[in-house]
This record gives C-alpha cells, structure tokens and sequence, in this order.
C-alpha cells in the first residue's frame, strides 16, 4: 500500500517479463488462489451481514462491471497481478463458484475485515476469517479433484498453481488498535502481539502447504499509521501514527523470517515475502508528482466507506486512498506490479 518513486521504472521492465513469457510460455502457473481481507475481495462478502461491505456505487466507478463487492474504485492489486499473470479473466470469488463450481483457474476467497485471528472484525459483523477461507479452499479443492478425474493429476496441477496471501491489516486495525472491542492491546505488547501473529499465520500456512500449495507469495503489511482511519485519530504533529507503523514494522520482520524458515522446512516448497506494501511513509510520494492522501469519495463517519451512491473524486489517479482504508486503482497497479516483480522468482 506505497506508491514509491523508483516504482515508476517497474512498468517498462513488467512489459519487458509480460512480452516473454508471451512468446515463449504458457500461463507461467496454471491456476491461481487468493487469500486475504478487503484489499483483494472481490465480491465475498456482498451477501454477508456486514457492515464491511461495498457493493454500491461509487465503489466500482472504473470496474468494468461495477460495483461488484471491490473495496476500490477499480481493479485491486489481485486483479491487476492475474493479468500480469496473464489470465483471461478475474479470478473469480468463492461466493460466485459456489454456484458454478468453476475453478479451474483458481479462486478469490478473500475478504473484507477478516484477519489472521479469528475474532478480528466481529464488531462490524460476519466475516470469513483466514481459517474458514481455508476451510473454503478445502471445499473448493474436492471440485478440482472431481474436474481432473482422479487425484494424482490435480495434485500435480496444484503443486504448480500460485497462491498469493494478502491479510494481516485487520489484525490490527479492526483488533488490536480497538481497545473498545479487543482485548489484545491489554494482553501484548506490540513485540508480543506481532510474535503471536507470525506463530498464528505459521500453522495457516503450513495448513494451505499440506492441502497442496508450493509456490505461496506472502504480502507484508503497508504503513498502517498512514491510512486516513488512524490519521484521523491524531498523529501527534507527524505525517502518521509512528507506534501504529512502529509495530507493523515488528510483524513484517517476523513475517520475512517466518517465510524463509518455511521454505527451508517444508520440502519442495517456495516461499516468497512480497514486500510492495512494506515501504516507509515518506515513500508515498513521487519527486515532482502531487499525490493527495485524503480520501478520493466522501466517507460515512461511522464505517470509513464511501457514501452510498456519493459522487467521487473527478481525478482518481492523484489520489492515494479511496476512502478511509482502502487505496485507489492506480495504487494497486502499482503494488501488483511490484509484487509481480517479486512473484517471479517463484516460477523458476
């Protein structure tokens, strides 16, 4: 969730990798699988009882289909990465698959205000936790298994597919950093709370391991004391809240080492930590460019979310947050194409 000066150069050299892999491969992996919150939903929670949801205008003002459930005014950084990935179409929600019980190319179980804990985000209502996302994906799984016969051949597919995992925000600032709901603050220190994080996403992904997984990217958390949420709660005469960016600092190091020591224990496995988000806050900014930092649309004060039916920003593209929480298309092209950049090292 950083918008970084140097990134300007990743488009021409994404261009370069996306020609190649044109001429000279199929999809370098056949399926993809998507985990996370409401920085990657594509339409899960549209149905839940849940105050995070976003299936109405002006969320989805530059989607070609509209308002189908995605936190942005556009495509999300999944969306953006399966098309550098060159898949033909979106990966598609697991509410929608349900129905048609397609999941050849993969599927999108992510959703808004779910987190690593269970708990996270129950004051905003239900949302489909980390843990029941896999549980999703093991339901999913029996229809893959069904669709190829016989469960030697998925098996070898699913070893080759990517599963990318966006999640971890909410942990924090729908748990951790809501003293009125939680009791986590009260519990751990942020050193504390960041170990029990990585032990908890530990035995998660070495669950999605044993289910066939391989080739797993591992996104790390964006400067969450830079969101217009928790600016807005007092920053103290700084740009963010440094101890809410201070402590998601500690879990990311937790994160890259927890991924390194993965793919060394588990056999034939290939983790990757994916750190387009991970960037300091005064790398928002591109030398030159005027980047506004407040939201794009008009927010209800009680959710942080766009105004049903409200009118957005006219100039989206120079606008860093959406609404309260969530970034703009042009920010997700810009992190999908720099985790793209780390992705490739797992199609070796």
């Amino acid at each position: 969730m950083a918008f970084a000066g140097n990134y300007i150069s990743i488009f021409c050299r994404v261009s370069f990798f996306l020609t190649i892999l044109v001429v000279v491969s199929a999809l370098p992996f056949p399926c993809l699988f998507i985990f996370g919150d409401s920085l990657v939903d594509s339409g899960n929670n549209n149905n839940l009882n849940t105050s995070a949801k976003v299936d109405f205008p002006p969320y989805g003002v530059d989607f070609p289909y509209g308002a189908t459930g995605r936190f942005t005014n556009g495509l999300t950084s999944a969306d953006f990465l399966a098309k550098m990935l060159g898949f033909s179409d979106f990966i598609p929600p697991f509410a929608e698959v349900q129905d048609t019980g397609d999941v050849s190319n993969g599927v999108n179980y992510a959703s808004g205000s779910a987190g690593i804990r269970s708990d996270t985000g129950k004051h905003l209502g239900y949302r489909i936790s980390l843990d029941q996302q896999l549980r999703n994906h093991e339901i999913a799984l029996s229809r893959f298994t069904a669709s190829y016969g016989n469960e030697s051949s998925a098996k070898q597919r699913l070893n080759k597919c990517l599963y990318y995992l966006v999640i971890g925000s909410n942990d924090y600032i729908n748990n951790y950093y809501e003293p009125k709901y939680y009791t986590t603050q009260r519990w751990y220190t942020p050193q504390q709370y960041a170990t029990f994080l990585a032990n908890k996403f530990s035995q998660q992904l070495k669950q999605l391991y044993n289910l066939g997984a391989r080739k797993i990217g591992v996104a790390g958390l964006g400067p969450l004391g830079c969101i217009p949420a928790m600016v807005t709660k007092g920053t103290q005469g700084s740009l963010c809240i440094d101890a809410i960016n201070d402590a998601v600092r500690l879990f990311n190091t937790e994160l890259r080492v927890l991924v390194e020591q993965l793919s060394h224990d588990l056999p034939d496995s290939n983790f990757i930590y994916i750190d387009a988000m991970d960037l300091r806050p005064t790398e928002l900014f591109v030398p030159g460019m005027r980047v506004l930092i407040e939201a794009c649309c008009r927010v209800e004060t009680s959710t942080g979310l766009c105004v049903r039916g409200g009118t957005p920003c006219a100039i989206r593209d120079i606008h860093f947050f959406y609404d309260h929480f969530h970034p703009t298309e042009i920010v997700n092209k810009v992190v999908a194409t720099a985790s793209y950049l780390d992705i490739l090292k797992l199609m070796a």
